[in-house]
C-alpha cells in the first residue's frame, strides 16, 4: 500500500477567498478540527503577512501535537525568519516556499531571469534547511513553466536541502494527461524521487473544474503529498476539495495500482466540512460532491424504488462513511448546560466554562422561540460567538421605524470595545455611541446608521442575502452581507429569528473586519 500525505491548506489557501477572514480563536477551532479528521500537515498561514497571521500561525503550532504544522514564505529571508519565530513551538514544523518559475511570472511579476531564480532558490532553500529539519519548496505556476527548466528549479531545491517538491496548477491550467506527463519526467529526470529521498507532491486549483480530477493523476504518477482545502475553498474557484479526493481514493481504491491510504477519518468529514462552512460564511452548494445537501437524496422515481431495493443500485458510498447521521438526542428549552457543552465538543469546537456560559445564554434565548434546536442552530450560535470576540463594535439595541407611505429610520446603538468608560462604582464598560440613519427600507437604514458610527461611508454592500438555517417559521433566519473597501472584501454574517437584527449582526460583523483590517499592511501575493 502507499502512503499518501495529505495537507489541507483551508487556513492559507482557504482564507484567500474573497471575503473570508477567519479570527484567530476560529483558525484555532478548525486546525483541531483538521488534526481530529487525521490530516497529516495543516499549513497554517503566512506568518510574513501581517501580525495577525504571525499570531494565528503561532498558536496554531502550540495547539496542534499530532499533525505536522506548516508556514508558507516567499524565497527570502525576512519571510523564513517569520516563519521559524512562528513555528518555534510546533511539535512538528515544516517550512514551505515557494517562487515562481513559468516564463510570465518571472518577466512580469518578479522581473528577474531564470538564472536569477535559480540562485534565489539556492540561497533561501539552503537558509531554510539550515531552521528546519523538513522544508517543502514549491515552483509557482509549475505547469506554464518550460519541462526542462522546472526540472532545473526542482533539483536546485533538492540539492539545497528540500525533501518535498510541490507541484503547483497555481492557475488550474493543465489537464490530467497532461500533469501525469509533467511528474512523470520528474521523475525519470530526478532520482531523487524513485530512490525516496524526496517526497513529490501537487497543489491544485479548481478554474476548469478539472482539480480533483488532476490530484487523482499525480497520485497515478507516483505524486505522495497531495494539497487541498474543506469544501474547495480559495483563490477564484478554489482548489481540490480534499473530501473528494479523499473519498475517490476509498472508493475507487483498486484504481490505483497496489492501492492507496490515507489517515484520514471520513467518518469526521461531514463535521469538518459543515464547521468550516460556517466560520467561513461560505455555504456549501447543494449538489456539491461528497458534503452537499444533495449527494444522498433521490428525486427520481426509478432511483427512489432502487435505493429501497438496495442502497447500492445508486449510492456508491453508505452517507455513514463520511459521518453523515442522524442526532438521536433533540435538545430545546429543557436541555441543561452539560448536555448543550457536550454536543458543542462533539461539533467540532474548544470552548472553555466562560465561551460555554455566554453560547448556552443565547441558545436558551433561541430555544424559547423554537420547540427544536438543531445542528445547524447550534452552529450558528457558536460562529455567531466567535465573530464577536474578533469584533471592535457590538450591537447595544435598535429601533425601526417603517411603513409603507413613510422614510424608513433606523437608531442604533453600538458599544465600542476599544473606548472603555469607568461608572460611579467602578465598573469598566465599553461607551456606548447612537446613530440615527434613513434609508430606503430598515435594512438600508440600519446599515447607514452602522456607518456614521463606524465611519465607514466609503464601505460598498456588494452582497446581501437571507436564507432559514432550518426549516418552519420558527427558524433561524442567517444573513450574508459582503462589503468592499478598496480591492478589499469582507463578508459577515449574522443570525436570528428576527431577519431585521440578523441583517443587523452581519452587516456589523463585516464592518468589524474591516475595520480590523484598516491600517495593516497589505497581504503579500501567496497564491499557489
Amino acid at each position: 500500500m502507499t502512503k499518501i500525505e495529505i495537507c489541507d491548506t483551508t487556513l492559507r489557501d482557504g482564507e484567500q477567498t474573497p471575503g473570508v477572514h477567519f479570527g484567530i480563536s476560529q483558525k484555532l477551532d478548525i486546525a483541531l478540527r483538521l488534526e481530529s479528521l487525521g490530516v497529516d500537515v495543516i499549513e497554517a498561514g503566512f506568518p510574513a503577512a501581517s501580525d495577525g497571521d504571525f499570531e494565528a500561525v503561532r498558536r496554531v503550532a502550540g495547539a496542534v501535537k499530532n499533525s505536522v504544522v506548516c508556514g508558507l514564505a516567499r524565497c527570502t529571508r525576512g519571510d523564513i525568519d517569520a516563519c521559524y519565530a512562528a513555528l518555534a513551538h510546533a511539535a512538528h514544523p515544516r517550512i514551505h516556499i515557494f517562487i515562481a518559475t513559468s516564463d510570465i511570472h518571472l518577466e512580469h511579476k518578479l522581473h528577474m531571469t531564470r538564472e536569477e531564480a535559480l540562485a534565489r532558490i539556492a540561497e533561501t532553500t539552503a537558509y531554510a534547511a539550515s531552521l528546519f529539519r523538513e522544508v517543502q519548496f514549491s515552483a509557482e505556476d509549475a505547469t506554464r513553466t518550460d519541462r526542462d527548466f522546472l526540472a532545473e528549479a526542482v533539483s536546485c531545491a533538492i540539492e539545497n536541502g528540500a525533501s518535498i517538491i510541490n507541484i503547483p496548477d497555481t492557475v488550474g491550467y493543465t489537464t490530467p494527461e497532461e500533469f501525469f506527463a509533467i511528474l512523470s519526467r520528474l521523475r525519470h529526470v530526478i532520482p531523487a524521487f524513485d530512490a525516496g529521498k524526496v517526497m513529490l507532491g501537487v497543489h491544485c486549483h479548481n478554474d476548469l473544474g478539472l482539480a480533483t480530477a488532476n490530484n487523482l493523476s499525480a497520485i497515478s504518477a507516483g505524486a505522495t503529498h497531495v494539497e487541498g482545502t474543506i469544501n474547495g475553498l480559495g483563490e477564484r474557484a478554489g482548489n481540490a476539495p480534499l473530501e473528494e479526493l479523499v473519498m475517490a481514493l476509498s472508493v475507487r481504491h483498486d484504481a490505483f495500482g497496489d492501492g492507496v491510504q490515507t489517515n484520514i477519518r471520513t467518518k469526521e468529514i461531514t463535521a469538518t466540512s459543515r464547521l468550516i462552512a460556517s466560520l467561513s460564511g461560505v455555504p456549501v452548494s447543494p449538489n456539491k460532491a461528497i458534503v452537499g445537501a444533495n449527494a444522498f437524496t433521490h428525486a427520481s422515481g426509478i432511483h427512489q424504488h432502487g435505493v429501497m431495493q438496495n442502497r447500492q443500485t445508486y449510492e456508491i458510498m453508505a452517507p455513514e462513511d463520511i459521518g453523515l447521521t442522524a442526532n438521536t438526542i433533540q435538545l430545546g428549552k429543557l436541555s441543561g448546560r452539560h448536555a448543550f457543552a457536550e454536543r458543542v465538543q462533539q461539533m467540532g469546537y474548544t470552548f472553555g466554562e466562560e465561551a460555554i456560559d455566554a453560547t448556552f445564554a443565547r441558545f436558551k434565548e433561541v430555544a424559547d422561540k423554537k420547540a427544536v434546536i438543531t445542528d445547524d442552530d447550534i452552529r450558528a450560535i457558536l460562529s455567531e460567538y466567535l465573530d464577536s470576540l474578533e469584533g471592535r463594535y457590538r450591537l447595544a439595541t435598535f429601533q425601526i421605524q417603517s411603513g409603507n407611505h413613510i422614510k424608513a429610520m433606523a437608531l442604533v446603538t453600538l458599544a465600542d470595545n476599544l473606548t472603555l468608560t469607568t461608572d460611579e462604582d467602578g465598573k469598566i464598560t465599553p461607551v456606548q455611541i447612537t446613530e440615527a440613519a434613513p434609508g430606503e427600507g430598515p435594512v438600508d437604514a440600519s446599515f447607514n446608521a452602522i456607518d456614521r458610527i463606524a465611519g465607514a461611508e466609503s464601505v460598498e454592500l456588494t452582497g446581501y442575502e437571507i436564507r432559514a438555517i432550518t426549516e418552519g417559521t420558527d427558524a433561524l433566519g442567517e444573513a450574508i452581507v459582503k462589503i468592499q473597501a478598496g480591492t478589499s472584501l469582507f463578508t459577515g454574517r449574522g443570525v436570528s429569528t428576527d431577519i431585521i437584527k440578523a441583517s443587523i449582526k452581519a452587516y456589523l460583523n463585516a464592518i468589524n473586519k474591516w475595520d480590523r483590517a484598516r491600517g495593516t499592511s497589505s497581504r503579500p501575493a501567496t497564491e499557489l
